[in-house]
């Protein structure tokens, strides 16, 4: 037997010649074909995050389109998107945005100043101001359920199965499974703005683009320049 051979047998680490385990990425899939608008995602993150009044992280909206000269009803969901090149993170001037190693984008309160610049960064128009915690807010995917092994409130509330979310990395989870059955199904908003959403769509057809307003703000207290001047 060779020294390294009589290291590894005495070792707990791994050895050498074995696999490292895939480090974990954090996605959702959202299966437009099951959605029926019933808005209980947007209930259940409201009750669980106690977002303000009037303001959600996540909500589906209700629109009309016009295809082949016809009317057609559009149901859009919409959160943040935990993009892999988040736009968010390096216009933040205090680190308060931050990309955690599983992929997700999350707010700092103790840092953030509420300068609003994540927000009017965001191509998604998917963060606004938390006028009650005076700090940018957004969608975390329910960080603090998933660290405890629950899925996120949205997911778990869905009448429709509509919402899938977990490790894309991990073939053998529901998202990557979804996500290799649909195939070139599979859609994202804006691809145009190269920020890799990891907010899947399937059954979005591709001449169709979901209004970008943001998830659940009124207009009103939507978050605009005009709100830092």
């Amino acid at each position: 037997m060779d020294r390294r051979s009589l290291l590894e047998m005495f070792s707990f680490g791994k050895k050498s010649g074995e696999p490292q385990p895939r480090p974990v990425r954090y996605a959702m899939v959202i299966d437009m074909r099951r959605c029926v608008g019933c808005q209980a995602c947007t209930v259940a993150c409201a009750m669980e995050n106690r977002t303000p009044l009037g303001a959600q992280r996540t909500s589906v909206g209700d629109f009309e389109v016009v295809q082949d000269a016809r009317p057609r009803k559009v149901l859009a969901p919409r959160l943040c998107n935990h993009c892999q090149r988040p736009p968010c993170v390096p216009s933040c001037p205090v680190g308060a945005t931050f990309q955690r190693e599983d992929g997700l984008v999350l707010v700092d309160p103790a840092k953030c100043v509420g300068c609003g610049y994540c927000v009017l960064n965001c191509p998604y128009a998917a963060r606004f101001l938390n006028h009650q915690a005076k700090t940018a807010d957004k969608c975390s995917l329910c960080a603090h359920r998933l660290g405890a092994g629950l899925l996120p409130a949205c997911v778990e509330t869905c009448i429709g199965k509509a919402r899938v979310v977990g490790d894309m990395n991990d073939p053998d989870s529901a998202v990557a499974r979804l996500l290799a059955s649909a195939g070139d199904g599979v859609r994202v908003l804006k691809p145009e703005a190269k920020t890799e959403p990891r907010v899947f769509y399937v059954g979005l057809a591709a001449s169709e683009a979901l209004p970008l307003e943001a998830p659940g703000v009124p207009g009103h207290i939507r978050v605009t320049e005009e709100n830092f001047r």
